[in-house]
């Protein structure tokens, strides 16, 4: 090594210029120039060395630091290294990377290299449809694609829908109806229905909604026979119906197991829908003779009956009677007198609770807890001041009668009381002992009880005062 760097000299020589300024003494004066000192032999070590030996060291240090550049070059490009005069490696300041955090997920190059513009403009990149204000063309077929099919230029696609099987047709029918019974909407129904593939399975409609009214109100059975008149002609045929009328005259051995009245019913539905033209005139007819089942027999004995009774007047449009909702009031209002009048005649709570809940009105239940009290105070013996009692009391125990009902019902007796003394003289008074009696049942709150009207009494004081009538409450 020393051999190559003896070498290297006598080919370089190196001024003594160099030499001197490659050491220095590190030491700055006032004026903070460098003190260079050119007179002192160089020591390595402890060691004094000659300038021969000096030179050898100097030659040692350059190489090194070469070779450390050459190294790091393609590693540390960039950050302004270089190579002092001495041989020694100057890093330059490292510069910190300044993109914000936003920039992270920027698609520029980080390299330093290209113009700084997104890649592709913009319109690269997973998941990207393209530039913005970009019109994509028709894309033309190649003809010389080995996919090409001729066969394929003039088609048209649709969206194909399933025809429903026997095992999803229940499935997916039944929600649609049970939700009609809720929204009384039969649009909405054909609408749900035109959406699905029937197929053969159309005709199964009609006898689904009839079976599912079988078990519902009378309300709901009113509703199942105008959903059966409206579909018929847009969504179902007439000999769909009649397929359907079939099947639940030959599955009404069946049907009678859950619903006991199922024969009778399902008569009524006949006769309703032969009066709806949904059925022939002839359709019982057809039957005559060749009926074996005694619940089909009578099924189309009560339809029969039905429609001679609608010649003399009878309007089986109204059979199944108007739903709770869809009553007038004054019509509810005169069924819950009637109510009342039976139950003071019979004393049969249980024959009064069904009624009560046959009229489908649990939002105008206060209407009967007002009326019951109301015949109290206009009623002049004590047999129905304790039978009312036992009624409200019943039907509050069951929850037929919920505490908001009752309490609306007391509290509209109370607004109302003065006009009803006008009529009964001693109304405040019985009003008192039913208030008084209803509390200690049960029947009523504490809070409700203190809620009740006292009467004001009117008395005359002495003659000095003009003999001017005063109210004073007591």
């Amino acid at each position: 090594m020393a051999t190559d760097c003896e070498a290297w000299l006598n080919a370089n020589p190196v001024e003594a210029q160099d030499l001197s300024d490659s050491f220095l003494s590190g030491e700055e004066d006032n004026g903070g120039k460098l003190i260079s000192n050119k007179n002192i032999n160089n020591e390595i070590n402890g060691n004094w060395l000659s300038s021969s030996s000096n030179n050898i060291h100097e030659a040692r240090l350059k190489a090194k630091a070469k070779r450390r550049l050459r190294k790091n070059s393609s590693r540390d490009s960039g950050r302004g290294d270089s190579l002092s005069d001495n041989g020694d490696v100057v890093r330059g300041t490292t510069v910190t990377p300044t993109s914000p955090k936003s920039k992270l997920l920027d698609r520029k190059s980080r390299l330093g290299k290209g113009r700084g513009l997104p890649k592709k403009g913009g319109a690269g990149g997973k998941g990207v449809w393209g530039r913005s204000g970009e019109v994509y063309e028709p894309e033309e077929v190649d003809e010389k694609d080995p996919n090409y099919d001729e066969a394929q230029e003039n088609c048209v696609y649709e969206t194909m829908v399933p025809p429903l099987d026997e095992r999803d047709f229940e499935k997916t029918v039944t929600p649609i109806v049970q939700e009609y019974f809720e929204h009384g909407d039969t649009n909405e129904v054909a609408d749900l229905l035109a959406e699905l593939n029937l197929g053969p399975m159309q005709s199964e409609v009609p006898s689904l909604a009839v079976s599912l009214a079988l078990e519902a109100k009378a309300s709901h059975r009113e509703l199942t026979s105008r959903l059966l008149a409206d579909l018929c002609g847009p969504v179902l045929s007439h000999s769909d119906m009649e397929k359907s009328f079939d099947k639940l005259l030959r599955e009404l051995s069946d049907l009678v197991l859950d619903t006991p009245g199922a024969p009778q019913l399902v008569g009524q539905f006949i006769a309703r829908a032969v009066s709806d033209q949904i059925l022939s005139k002839s359709y019982i007819e057809g039957y005559k003779g060749r009926v074996d089942c005694e619940y089909s027999r009578a099924a189309l004995d009560r339809a029969a009956v039905l429609l001679k009774m609608s010649m003399g007047g009878l309007r089986i449009e109204n059979q199944w009677g108007a739903g709770g909702g869809q009553r007038p009031v004054m019509q509810l209002i005169k069924e819950m007198n009637l109510l009342l009048k039976e139950y003071i005649l019979s004393g049969d709570s249980k024959e009064a609770e069904r009624c009560l809940r046959d009229l489908e009105v649990p939002h105008f239940h206060h209407e009967f807890v007002y009326e019951a009290i109301v015949m109290v105070l206009e009623s002049k013996g004590e047999k129905t001041f304790k039978m009312v009692l036992q009624l409200l009391k019943s039907l509050s125990m069951s929850s037929i009668i919920t505490v908001d009902q009752m309490r609306r019902g007391y509290e509209r007796v109370y607004m109302d009381i003065a006009e009803i003394n006008i009529d009964v003289p001693r109304a405040y008074f019985i009003l008192e002992q039913f208030v008084d009696k209803s509390f200690s049942m049960g029947i009523i709150d504490v809070k409700l009880r203190d809620l009740c009207p006292c009467r004001g009494r009117k008395r005359f004081v002495s003659e000095g005062d003009g003999g001017v009538v005063k109210l004073e409450s007591y």
